[in-house]
C-alpha cells in the first residue's frame, strides 16, 4: 500500500473514496461533502494495486482550539490559519497553531486492515512538519474509540451534522 500528499485541487482518487463511503454509503447529501475546501487541503490518499482504498485531507484551522463550532454543516468560514500555517507547510507555522482534520474515509471492503491509522499517522506527520501544535476533528460517534487509541480526546457534547451523531476531537502533536 502507498499513501500519496497531494497539496490542493480536488484529487480524482480522494473523491472516488468519499463519493463511495460518505455518500453512496452512508447517504451524505454530496453538495455537503464536496464542500468547496479542497483546494485549501493537503489530501493524503492511501492505494493498494493503483486502487484508491482510503482518504484524509488536511487543512488550516481558523476556529477555536476547543473545536467549538460546527463549521462543516454551518459554512463558517474559516479559510485561515491560527498564526499564520497552512496545511501545506508553504510557511513556518507557530507551534499554537491548529489543523483539522477532515474527510478520513477508507471503503468498506477495506476497514480493519489498519489503513486509517496509516493515513492518520501521514496527516499528523505532515502537520507535525508544517509546524501545527495541535489537530482537531469531527469524528463519526461510531468511531470515536479509534480516534482514542490514537491518543485523541474528546471535546464538548455530541452534535449533528450531516445528521449523523459526531464528537469533537483533539489531539496535541
Amino acid at each position: 500500500m502507498e499513501i500519496r500528499r497531494i497539496d490542493g485541487g480536488r484529487p480524482p482518487d480522494a473523491v472516488s473514496v468519499r463519493r463511495a463511503v460518505f455518500v453512496d454509503e452512508q447517504g451524505v447529501p454530496a453538495e455537503l461533502e464536496l464542500d468547496g475546501r479542497d483546494e485549501e487541503a493537503t489530501h493524503f490518499v492511501a492505494s493498494d494495486g493503483g486502487r484508491p482504498v482510503g482518504t484524509a485531507r488536511l487543512r488550516a484551522y481558523g476556529g477555536a482550539v476547543d473545536c467549538g463550532t460546527d463549521d462543516e454543516t454551518a459554512g463558517q468560514s474559516e479559510g485561515t490559519a491560527s498564526k499564520g500555517a497552512t496545511a501545506s507547510g508553504e510557511e513556518s507555522a507557530d507551534p499554537t497553531a491548529v489543523a483539522k482534520v477532515e474527510r478520513v474515509a477508507v471503503r468498506a471492503e477495506r476497514r480493519g486492515e489498519g489503513i486509517g491509522r496509516e493515513l492518520m499517522a501521514a496527516v499528523e506527520r505532515a502537520a507535525d512538519a508544517a509546524g501545527y501544535g495541535r489537530l482537531v476533528l469531527h469524528a463519526q460517534v461510531s468511531v470515536v474509540s479509534f480516534y482514542e487509541r490514537l491518543g485523541y480526546e474528546a471535546v464538548g457534547d455530541p452534535f449533528e451534522e450531516a445528521e449523523i451523531p459526531h464528537r469533537r476531537m483533539s489531539k496535541e502533536l
